[in-house]
């Protein structure tokens, strides 16, 4: 809420008021004839009336089938067996193997994940945890939003790439027992 102006202020501002003088003078604006002109018409789709034919006040409706086209695209169906992805995303599997990305760079951090998930593909090992982090947050002053937890946007993307891809069977964020949001499961196929 805004303060009053006292008398001795309010006298001050008119003299100060009457001193001052505009820079330029106020040119008329005018319209430029190309939108003076007729307006387009636009065409609106039509109405549709709902078939409203049988229905009374107070009868129940006709059951309809509930959809959730939203669900099935949210996350893909798992590529192991149902039995095996149930006890992986509850935490009852125990990770054979596990590498911290923590503090190494992109230039690191890439090299190191190929080197110990292709390694442990050779150990035969069927369960891996990679640690990534959840990145700093840090304020973020600019238009543009800035990403953070840069291991933790791009692992997901090394792990979906060749040559890590013919070893991997699934990859999904890990338990909270085993690091939460900041660690991924990595789930090797079989030695053949």
């Amino acid at each position: 809420m805004a303060r009053k102006l006292r008398p001795e202020e309010r006298e001050l501002w008119k003299k100060v008021a009457e001193t001052a003088r505009p820079l330029a003078p106020i040119a008329k604006m005018e319209m430029p004839t190309a939108l003076t002109g007729p307006k387009p018409k636009i065409k609106r789709p039509e109405l549709v009336q709902p078939d409203l034919k049988g229905f009374k006040i107070g009868a129940k409706s006709r059951a309809m089938p509930v959809t959730n086209p939203g669900r099935n695209a949210a996350k893909p169906a798992p590529v192991m067996d149902a039995k095996s992805f149930g006890k992986l995303t509850r935490g009852k599997l125990r990770p054979e193997g596990r590498i911290d990305l923590h503090g190494m760079t992109m230039a690191e951090a890439h090299p190191a994940l190929q080197d110990f998930i292709l390694g442990s593909a050779q150990l035969q090992r069927r369960l891996v945890l990679v640690i990534t982090g959840k990145g700093k947050s840090k304020p973020d002053y600019g238009p543009i939003p800035e990403r953070h937890g840069v291991l933790r946007h791009n692992v997901p993307i090394w792990l979906r790439q060749s040559p890590l891809s013919s070893v991997i069977l699934e990859v999904t964020s890990a338990h909270q027992r085993h690091g939460g949001a900041g660690a991924l499961y990595v789930y090797l196929r079989r030695g053949r």
